[in-house]
Parts: C-alpha cells; structure tokens; sequence
C-alpha cells in the first residue's frame, strides 16, 4: 500500500484503530488514548469478536464516536468505504490470525476487513496470538504476503502468553505500537524480523541485533522471588506481604529470551512457572536464602535478587506452640501477658554476594537488587534507592515503592532502574509485570554485550 501523505496540516490526522478478538484488546484502550491525547481523530473498528474482551461503550466514550463492527449500520453513509478512503493510518491491535489471514487474502466479512481492502493509507498491523499460531506456516506466508504489498506488520513480543506457556507471540506494549505507527507516518518502515522457528530464534548474547529476543541465549540466569517467613513456632512466622509476582515475571522473561533460568522461590501467592529452562527451588528463611545463593553464584552470569528478604529473624525459636495465656495454677488468674520476642539482624545477602564477587577477582555474575521503598518524612522513594545502591554496590537497583495495595499482589508495576555506574535511570510504568521485566532485561543485555 502506498504511503499516504497528509496534505492538510488544518485538521486531524485520521486514525482508524481496527480491534482484534484476543484478550490483548484491552491494550488498545491504552493506544486508544495515546492517539487521541496527541490530537488524532479516532475511529475504532472492533470485531465482533473484539467486544466479548472489551465492550462497545468503552471504545465509544474513550473515542467520543460511536462504535460499531457491522457493515450495514450507518449504511447510507458507505461508512466500510468511507472510512478506509478517508483515513491516514489504519492500525490494528490486537491483529489475531484470523485477520491477519483475512487481510492477506483480500477478505471482507465485517467493518473492519473492508476498511483494510479499501485504505489507501498506511495499514499498521500488530498481531497478537499463541506461539504456534505466529510460527505456523500459515501464518509467516500470510505475514511475507502483507509485507510484499506494503503493510507494515509489527514483530509481536516474547513473553508470558494467556496460559502459562511463554514465548514470541505477545501483543507490544501500547508505546511501542504507537511509536512505530508515527515512524510509518514519517516513512519510515517497522522493524520487523517476521515468524520464525527455534532454529531461526537462536541468537548469541553480544548479538546488537535483539529483535528476536533471545539476547540471553547460553546465559545462566538466577532469579529471587516472594517473601521469606522468619520462624516463630512451629505454627508462626515473621514475613511480609511480597507475592513473589516480579520475580517469576523476570525468571518467565529471562526464560523466553533463551536463558537457563535458576528461580529461588520463597512464599509466592502464584506458583512457579513449568517452564523447561526454568528450575525452581524453594526456601523459606533468609538463611536458608543465603545457603542456596552462595551455591549458585560461581556459575550464574546474571543474578537478579527480586526477593523481599526479611530484615530480621527471632533470636529464638519455640520448640512448640507460644500460648495466648498461661495458666499454671488453677487457683490463680491465667497470664495474660504477651511474650517478649528478641530478634536479631539477618545477613545483607544482596551485599554479601556483591564482596563474594569482588573476592573472586571476576566481574561475573551481574547483580541486580530490589528496594522496595515507603519512603518517609525526610526521603523521597528515589532518595532511598539511590543510597541503597551506593552501600550495596550492585551493577543495578531496580526501586518500586510499596505498600498496602502498592505493587505488593498487584498485577502492575512502576519501577526507576539505577546504575552504578552513574548512567542514566530508566523508569517504566505504570505497566505490567511481564513489560517492567523484559524492560530490565533489556538494560541488562546491553550492559553484557559491552
């Protein structure tokens, strides 16, 4: 399809932002709003199929149009030639298999496949689907056949998919989707490797070129997750409220782009992923962290500690059951007193494998930390951070601040990665999980091919 130029600078540009059936739809909100807080007059063509994950009145008040998958509403308006004559970007996100079959083969059974037979503009699709279905036969001939006619067709992410399984397939961030939308616009084609099999996805770690996404190939990647629980009793413990989320997320992330993953899970709210590059081992303590940890660190080349580590342990604990009240006499009145619980300071186990590495007298693994941070009267989250990472003196500290209903159990993030070496702090988010950690893995690939 031909580039199409807008010759107005007087209005708009007009978007046509065509909604695919996958649970990726509600992504589109968010491009939705990026389009129009830039000023663009949006139009959104959803599939029948689209409106089961996200309904017709919400793409219609974040668009301020009404919304519509069928061909014979608005009918005296020719709206499914209208629209693709008039418009200046078509994009689709979610694009699902299906339409990127229907596209590739000039179908038209709904609003949005004759918006795409009759655009005249630049058409931008972002597919989303399973593993299998972006790497089937299929679908890289429907996807070369797109791309010989000039459609633009965006590489979907690697990482965590619908199910548990994990791989390329992943609709792209809402960002991402409309930064390569406006370097169309200017010219400018996507960057795009196209479906591809295992084979075709092996990549080595000083390879520049990460658009395949195994940047981690060969590496040994060891991954902290959850809360540890310091024991009181048998049946009590210390902890805290970490759901160990992030931290299977990176060891989810890491996995998919090819690296041999080592998770260390402590008390996690999901459970651990059956991944067949991730071997997961549990623990419960901080000690019991810090044996594991000290076995691991001679052949990992990246160790990210995302686990919430306690502070601090009791100094003694109960060989049995501590009662609420202890009744001794029965002439007396019971003791209604609590119990005195010393405790005493748990080893830094992030600093500690920082000296172990500088006594090795090597520069591996990469270490990575985590504050999560409350901040206080005096601090900002980011003050706190930033002295956490001058007295830890890891390669990397990712800060998230955190709370009740703060990061903790949710499915969204919002994290500041500093260096130590004093390079610029990259922030992302608020998003999710999955994008926050393929976002650390990207600055920590790039700080291993230097």
């Amino acid at each position: 399809m031909a580039v199409h130029e807008d010759s107005s600078s007087a209005r708009p540009r007009r978007v046509v932002l065509g909604v695919g059936g996958g649970i990726a739809a509600y992504k589109a909100a968010s491009l939705l709003r990026r389009f129009t807080e830039a000023g663009d007059d949006v139009t959104v063509v959803p599939t029948e199929a689209a409106l089961r994950f996200v309904g017709e009145p919400t793409w219609s008040a974040l668009s301020g149009k009404p919304v519509t998958p069928e061909v014979f509403d608005d009918v005296e308006q020719v709206r499914h030639v209208l629209l693709g004559q008039q418009a200046d970007l078509v994009v689709v996100a979610p694009c699902t298999a299906n339409l990127l079959a229907k596209a590739a083969h000039g179908l038209a059974d709904d609003l949005l496949t004759n918006v795409l037979l009759t655009a005249r503009c630049p058409v931008v699709l972002a597919p989303a689907m399973h593993t299998e279905m972006w790497q089937h036969p299929a679908t890289v001939a429907n996807v070369a056949t797109l791309r010989a006619r000039g459609v633009h067709v965006i590489d979907p992410a690697s990482g965590r998919l619908t199910g548990r399984d994990t791989g390329p397939g992943r609709l792209p961030e809402p960002e991402a989707i409309h930064e390569a939308c406006l370097r169309v616009l200017e010219g400018s084609p996507v960057e795009a490797a196209g479906p591809a099999d295992d084979a075709d996805l092996a990549g080595t770690a000083d390879d520049t070129d990460a658009a395949d996404h195994q940047d981690l190939q060969g590496l040994r990647v060891v991954v902290t997750a959850g809360g540890t629980r310091e024991a009181l009793d048998p049946v009590r413990f210390l902890g805290n409220r970490s759901s160990g989320k992030q931290g299977i997320a990176i060891a989810e992330a890491a996995a998919a782009r090819g690296a041999e993953v080592v998770l260390v899970a402590g008390a996690i709210d999901i459970p651990p992923p059956d991944h067949p590059r991730i071997d997961t081992r549990r623990i419960e303590s901080a000690l019991e962290l810090q044996d594991e940890m000290a076995g691991l660190l001679t052949d990992a080349d990246v160790v990210v500690m995302a686990a919430a580590v306690a502070d601090f342990r009791p100094r003694e604990v109960a060989t049995s059951k501590i009662k609420k009240t202890h009744q001794q006499d029965p002439a007396h009145a019971p003791d209604e007193s609590a119990p005195v619980i010393e405790l005493v300071r748990n080893p830094d186990i992030l600093a500690g494998l920082v000296r172990d590495r500088a006594r090795s007298g090597v520069d591996r693994p990469y270490i990575v930390g985590f504050a999560a941070e409350t901040g206080d009267a005096e601090h900002t989250v980011l003050e706190l951070g930033q002295d956490k990472l001058r007295r830890k003196g890891c390669d990397l500290l990712v800060v998230n601040q955190v709370g009740v209903g703060v990061t903790f159990g949710q499915d969204d993030n919002t994290v500041t990665i500093l260096r130590r070496d004093g390079g610029e702090p990259v922030t992302t988010g608020p998003t999710t999980k999955a994008h926050v950690s393929h976002t650390l893995l990207d600055v920590i690939a790039t700080d291993l091919r230097r």
